[in-house]
């Protein structure tokens, strides 16, 4: 990799690191291409990415960001798993991990907040911002279809009433 190369490396982390509302740093030695391969699909399907970086090039990125405070985690294979969602990378990466042991998490960062280990687990227990838009918009519509109810229930209460005092008259 020649020099041009490594600086436009260095920018392209620098510009993952500005935009990303969390990144989540692995090691991932003894993963199979397939395995690998498996990882960024599902990073893929929640708009999340994985990407394997040099440690020294993203270190350099990493200077003057937010998320500079993973740069203790950049040793040895690791891997990135970044997403704008700050909960969807964690989520991928955690449920990643569950499932195959040789992918381990070292920690992460969401914007200037540096998570460990329990912290990245407990952003990926979080609901996602789907979730969230989904649920909102439940208690949104709660409250009309309770209206509407309200509004309808006199009248279907006042034609049951006559229908029995029209019954009874007959």
């Amino acid at each position: 990799m020649d020099r041009a190369q490594k600086e436009q490396l260095v920018e392209d982390l620098g510009q993952i690191f500005e935009s990303s509302g969390v990144v989540v740093v692995s090691h991932y030695e003894g993963l199979t291409v397939a395995e690998m391969q498996d990882l960024r699909a599902r990073a893929r399907e929640v708009d999340a990415s994985v990407r394997v970086a040099k440690n020294k090039l993203a270190k350099i990125a990493l200077e003057g960001k937010p998320c500079a405070s993973i740069a203790d985690h950049l040793t040895g294979m690791t891997v990135l798993t970044y997403s704008e969602d700050p909960v969807a990378a964690a989520k991928v990466a955690q449920t990643f991990a569950k499932e195959n042991d040789k992918l381990v998490i070292l920690g992460g960062a969401m914007g200037e907040t540096a998570l460990d280990v329990a912290g990245v687990k407990a952003v990926s227990e979080m609901p996602s911002r789907e979730e969230l838009i989904a649920s909102i918009v439940g208690c949104i519509g709660a409250p009309a279809s309770n209206i509407a109810g309200a509004i309808g229930a006199p009248a279907s209460n006042i034609a049951s009433v006559l229908s029995t005092i029209e019954e009874k008259a007959a």
